[in-house]
């Protein structure tokens, strides 16, 4: 068991990273993430070496129920155990779950690097417009339960490491590798390059998913909803549909992904 170092006040330094969480996480980490929760703090102890902890955050009602999980930690990795109120009053709203971790922020591989790492027969997931955290949370949730090898971000994409999207995520945010486009890049181009075909979804798409044989390399464009995907793009994509009731052409866009990544893998 590594030694509990206990907080009384608030405003000690050590615990400076779980000040005001929630103002915190909008402006940015200076590298680092905050975690929470039990599911989440279990996947962030695992064996992805990628993911490094800084230190925990407890309640101390809470450490009994952990110590299996904490036993091993190593030495540098500081554990801080606080009274309910304390902690409350350090993160700024009452913490029911009364576990928190921070977290140090893999550097980002760029898209070129990350695909082509990848094996043969990968499958990848480009998201464009995901500004929601929830729909961001439940897009990871997915591309792991399917084994997705790896998430695109494009334009107008949230932060897969903010606390909600981790939680919503179940700590799949921390296991599936990811990377942001670069001003400049093409994700069309880095795609094709890579040997991947696109894929994308539209109400108009030319093929019916089910039935569809996956292709060895394979990416899922996603859009949160609205416009959808620019018709530049669609122009170079293998389009698909969804069959829906009459009346409606459109799904949340987490609750497509699970559609289409579950026909795409399955068998």
């Amino acid at each position: 068991m590594p030694e509990l170092i206990p907080i009384d006040d608030p405003a000690d330094p050590r615990v400076a990273p779980y000040l005001q969480v929630r103002e915190r996480d909008l402006v940015g980490r200076e590298g680092g993430f905050i975690a929470e929760g039990e599911v989440v703090l279990r996947v962030l102890l695992g064996e992805d070496e990628r993911i490094q902890t800084r230190s925990l955050l407890l309640a101390e009602n809470r450490v009994r129920r952990l110590a299996p999980m904490i036993a091993d930690l190593p030495d540098e990795v500081a554990v801080y155990v606080a009274s309910q109120a304390v902690m409350d009053a350090v993160v700024g709203f009452h913490i029911h779950r009364g576990i928190l971790a921070h977290g140090e922020r893999p550097a980002d591989p760029g898209v070129a690097a990350l695909l082509a790492g990848l094996s043969p027969r990968a499958l990848v997931v480009a998201l464009f417009g995901i500004a929601n955290h929830d729909n961001m949370g439940g897009l990871f949730r997915n591309a792991a339960a399917f084994g997705v090898d790896a998430v695109l971000l494009g334009a107008g994409c949230c932060d897969p490491l903010y606390r909600k999207a981790i939680r919503v995520s179940v700590g799949a945010a921390l296991k599936v590798p990811f990377a942001r486009l670069a001003p400049g890049d093409e994700a069309m181009d880095l795609l094709t390059a890579a040997g991947f075909e696109p894929l994308a979804l539209s109400p108009r798409g030319a093929e019916p998913l089910a039935g569809v044989v996956r292709p060895g390399r394979a990416a899922v464009l996603l859009v949160a909803e609205g416009p959808g995907l620019p018709a530049e793009i669609l122009d170079r994509c293998r389009t698909l549909a969804i069959p829906m009731a009459s009346g409606w052409d459109s799904l949340n866009v987490a609750a497509a992904s699970a559609i289409v990544l579950h026909e795409l893998t399955k068998g």
